[in-house]
């Protein structure tokens, strides 16, 4: 599990506080403007209706006309009439006249400009305000229809018509009918309401039809409000067009519309949601702001926290780690930096420090010599171990007259013996007990014919430090217990190499091998004290690993891929410079002896 400075547990914190607060004003902010975004819909959607009910209101008085003037006696008279030639006589004209002054204060009876016209079948004319004329029949046969007809005159211009017929029976077949009375209007006078909706302190407001067109206020953005009713139309698909929220061209606005019972028509707004959100964005600006503020400072004091305690804290507990791995010179110097109460426990601990280094300078000579004299007493016990069997050979073939062994085993003897009775020194490089090594293997080679050696010692541990005799018990344990109890066997594999940091040499061989409860009795027994009944070498090269090195050194064991016992022994490398650089340069491959 990683371990946090007191920084980071206080950032943390600081961090986990003011989440709960980011995320209750995140919610509350969100709340808020749902809250809004409803309220301003409703609002835009009642004074939407309110106004479409004020040009329904206009539009619906319009529509009353035909059915009021339908009633008038003068106008009704038009049925009696039957009219073949260009002229009226004077009792028409008298008539034409008469129903031209109302259809004029009936126009003149409203703020729309509107306009009125009676069709008689029997005269074949239409009477207006200003003219009584022949008129199309196939045309009128294909205008008259029930409810409001509209007819585009223009992109931006639109007529509106409305039929009443006597009798009313006579809508699908107008030719049948004695009077029709048209009252008819443009989109001016919706426009003209837009301007005046708009100057109210609302957008863009504009009418739309689907198949017709739409009606702007004179300054309304076209474009834009075709834009939006297409992005409209599309994700309605097809159906009716509600109140929404619509993207576009990287904007949002906010969209109210109210459909015109009377006309069919929607009468739509639009709002960008930035003008509506800037109070809100902006209050969310200066929360962050304030929230990123908070943070700086909180850590900034945390930092300061961190320097002025954590730092002194941590270079006293690495003290303490140096101190407890014994280096004793180490000392604490005030920089400044932390509390005074720090400054003055810096000169205590440097203090303590002075005593204890003084008190292990008296002591370290005397466990030194002890420590040598160990050392020296478990060399001794390895050096008479081999000689035993060397001089049985040495009188078996003086006995068969093999000078020529004879000498081969007195010079390896010779040689080998002159490196066990070198006890001045404590530590000999692994070249030299490689060659030591070597002659040992040399005098079995003359006792065992079948005897195979391969040795792999990359060149970088040569130069290695270790104690002396340390290899050859192993390769002697390999030559007695692996290959003497096999018949067949007789390959001996010594490598070497380092790996992280740590010296590693294995001893295998191809003989009998080992069962795994006695290996592990085995590594067991090698770190208890000595028994009689165990053979001193093994014991004697992982203790001595053990006082040299420490105890990541020694001796272990495992199964050998040959089919024997593999014996492995690994110390701890120096790492210097040099070492390092050399250890990198060095090649896989060994050097055989």
């Amino acid at each position: 599990m990683p371990k946090y400075n007191l920084f980071s547990k206080i950032v943390v914190l600081i961090v986990v506080m003011l989440l709960p607060i980011i995320g209750l004003y995140f919610y509350s902010n969100k709340t808020s403007t749902d809250v809004l975004r409803s309220e301003l819909n409703q609002s835009n959607e009642n004074q939407l209706a309110f106004f479409q009910n004020q040009v329904n209101t206009n539009i619906d008085t319009l529509a009353l006309w035909p059915n009021l003037l339908i009633q008038d006696p003068d106008i009704a008279s038009f049925q009696d009439i039957f009219i073949n030639s260009e002229y009226f006589n004077l009792d028409t004209i008298s008539l034409v006249k008469r129903i031209q002054a109302k259809l004029a204060i009936q126009e003149s009876s409203s703020n729309w400009k509107s306009s009125l016209y009676i069709y008689s079948p029997t005269m074949h004319r239409v009477v207006s305000v200003n003219d009584a004329k022949r008129y199309d029949e196939a045309d009128l046969e294909q205008r008259v229809k029930k409810g409001w007809q509209v007819k585009k005159l223009s992109d931006d211009l639109f007529q509106f018509s409305w039929f009443t017929a006597s009798p009313y029976s006579t809508y699908e077949d107008p030719e049948l009918a004695n009077t029709i009375i048209e009252v008819r209007f443009n989109s001016r006078n919706i426009q003209d309401m837009l301007d005046k909706f708009k100057s109210s302190g609302r957008n863009d407001p504009f009418y739309y039809s689907s198949g017709l067109g739409l009606i702007f206020n004179h300054t309304a953005d076209g474009k834009l409000a075709r834009q939006l009713v297409e992005r409209m139309e599309i994700e309605s698909g097809g159906s009716s067009i509600g109140s929404r929220t619509v993207e576009l061209n990287g904007q949002s606005y906010l969209v109210n519309s109210v459909r015109s019972q009377t006309t069919g028509w929607y009468l739509i707004d639009y709002t960008p949601l930035s003008e509506i959100m800037q109070p809100i964005n902006q209050s969310n600006r200066m929360f962050y702001f304030s929230v990123s503020c908070l943070l700086l400072m909180s850590c900034l004091a945390a930092y300061l926290l961190y320097g002025q305690v954590q730092v002194p804290v941590k270079r006293l507990i690495g003290s303490f780690h140096k101190l407890r791995s014994g280096d004793y010179s180490v000392r604490l110097d005030d920089k400044g930096r932390g509390a005074a109460e720090f400054k003055f426990l810096f000169t205590r601990f440097n203090l303590m420090v002075e005593q204890i280094q003084e008190l292990f300078e008296k002591v370290y000579v005397e466990q030194i010599r002890v420590r040598e004299a160990k050392l020296k007493q478990l060399q001794s016990q390895i050096n008479p171990h081999f000689f035993y069997n060397c001089f049985s050979f040495i009188s078996s073939m003086a006995k068969l007259q093999d000078y020529k062994a004879v000498v081969a085993m007195s010079q390896s003897l010779a040689a080998y013996y002159r490196y066990t009775t070198r006890q001045e020194r404590d530590v000999v490089p692994l070249a030299e007990e490689l060659d030591f090594v070597h002659h040992y293997l040399e005098i079995q080679k003359l006792r065992r014919k079948r005897l195979e050696v391969a040795v792999s010692i990359p060149p970088s541990m040569r130069p290695a430090e270790i104690p002396p005799l340390f290899l050859q018990p192993l390769v002697e344990n390999a030559v007695i217990h692996g290959i003497e109890s096999s018949a067949d066997a007789g390959r001996i594999v010594v490598t070497g190499e380092c790996e992280g940091g740590v010296y590693r040499i294995t001893v295998e061989d191809d003989g009998a091998g080992m069962e795994a409860e006695r290996m592990l009795a085995l590594q067991y027994k090698l770190n208890k004290p000595m028994e009689q009944e165990m053979g001193c070498g093994l014991w004697n090269v992982h203790q001595r690993m053990h006082l040299q090195f420490g105890d990541e050194a020694g001796l272990s064991f495992a199964p050998s891929a040959l089919g024997g016992l593999k014996a492995m022994l690994q110390w701890p490398a120096p790492m210097t410079a040099d070492s390092r650089q050399q250890e990198d340069n060095d090649t896989e491959k060994g050097t055989a002896i």
